[in-house]
């Protein structure tokens, strides 16, 4: 018994002096990882393409918490969807988000903008990819929330570090 107790013993002490090292050096790969995950999605219409890639940079800010990126993103949006037919009110939605005070209120506005563009995308015509449509239950007071992302990671918009795997994949939006 003594025996496997001291295997025990030094099973645990080399496990834990294996653990990887992690840099303490924080990086902003938000840029880099939305072009990367956003390339890989390819709409018919070019107009599409914009609002998507813009969609995406400002989700992609609400999850790093970056209030003033999710502004400059917002802004872009707005400008997309004032032109597409159909999308004007959307684009009084992303104006919302560019105006916010504050996060909570841009994250609180994110749930309305991001119903009307699930819409938008459900019936576009997508040529390369797949958008997975994901859902928190837990946003917005228990209502919930829903959002679109390039890949199946969750990476929570609503509620950022604080929940960031909260969510989970409800629809996939495939090529055709």
């Amino acid at each position: 018994m003594k025996n496997y107790l001291g295997i025990l013993a030094l099973f645990l002490i080399m496990a834990c002096n294996n653990t990887e090292k992690k840099s303490t050096e924080k990086k902003d790969s938000t840029t880099q990882q939305t072009t990367a995950t956003s390339a890989s999605i390819n709409f018919k219409d070019t107009k599409l393409q914009s609002i998507y890639t813009n969609y995406i940079n400002l989700k992609d800010s609400l999850v790093a918490g970056k209030m003033q990126g999710a502004k400059n993103s917002a802004k872009l949006l707005s400008t997309d969807l004032k032109t597409y037919t159909g999308c004007e009110n959307t684009s009084i939605i992303a104006q919302k988000i560019e105006n916010a005070k504050d996060l909570a209120t841009q994250r609180k506005e994110f749930t309305g903008l991001s119903s009307d563009v699930i819409a938008l995308f459900k019936h576009a015509e997508l040529t390369t990819g797949t958008i997975y449509v994901q859902h928190c239950p837990m946003a917005n007071n228990g209502d919930g929330g829903d959002w679109l992302s390039s890949e199946k990671k969750i990476q929570n918009p609503y509620y950022g570090d604080e929940m960031m795997e909260c969510g989970a994949v409800v629809t996939e939006i495939k090529a055709k």
